[in-house]
């Protein structure tokens, strides 16, 4: 099986992309809702022990955290010391699944996929991406996002160009989907004959 990382900074349109590889069969581990899953059971304690009063019946309530941890380095790291091991486990036993269930590619969709190393763990990255204008016109039309809250994120991010650069395969999300399919199945076309690579 191969494993493709599915990557892109904030507003690139990776989510959506992500839906687009399941829609053409593909099994799709989202990393996002794996912490969201985490953040309302397995973690919730551990993460009420290092950030006291950052829980709601027993919950992680994400803005209380985001609050604690967006401008502190220190704090960051210590959260993402105590969600990154639960995660890796949850997208081994997601890739086992898949493989058992005779997958010939599977996609880990991981924002900070080259943040966090996590391109050693894949067979090749798919980089998705769009233009500075439309990226930043999607991410500022959220609920509570601002210039300020966007600039924090993406200090966070590896520049786009950067990405682009480490990519084996690009998706561009500007021109609407149809583009995007079209490209997937040309992605997957190329990804089923190429050599494994991740260590």
């Amino acid at each position: 099986m191969v494993i493709l990382g599915l990557t892109g900074s904030i507003g690139m349109g990776k989510s959506t992309t992500a839906k687009l590889f399941a829609e053409a069969g593909v099994p799709v581990y989202d990393a996002d809702a794996a912490v969201h899953m985490l953040y309302e059971g397995e973690a919730a304690p551990a993460i009420e022990a290092a950030f006291p009063g950052t829980t709601v019946e027993g919950k992680v309530d994400r803005n209380r955290l985001s609050a604690r941890v967006v401008h502190d380095p220190a704090a960051m790291r210590r959260l993402e010391e105590i969600v990154h091991p639960m995660l890796g486990a949850s997208r081994q036993k997601f890739l086992a699944d898949a493989e058992r269930s005779g997958a010939r590619v599977a996609v880990v969709d991981v924002p900070l996929l080259f943040e966090t190393g996590g391109e050693k763990r894949v067979d090749a990255v798919v980089v998705v991406t769009t233009t500075t204008e439309i990226q930043r016109r999607r991410i500022l039309s959220r609920p509570n996002m601002t210039d300020e809250k966007l600039d924090a994120i993406l200090a966070r991010q590896m520049p786009d160009a950067e990405k682009r650069r480490r990519a084996n395969f690009v998706v561009d999300t500007s021109h609407g989907l149809d583009p995007v399919r079209a490209r997937i199945r040309d992605i997957l076309d190329e990804a089923v004959r190429m050599p494994r690579r991740r260590s």
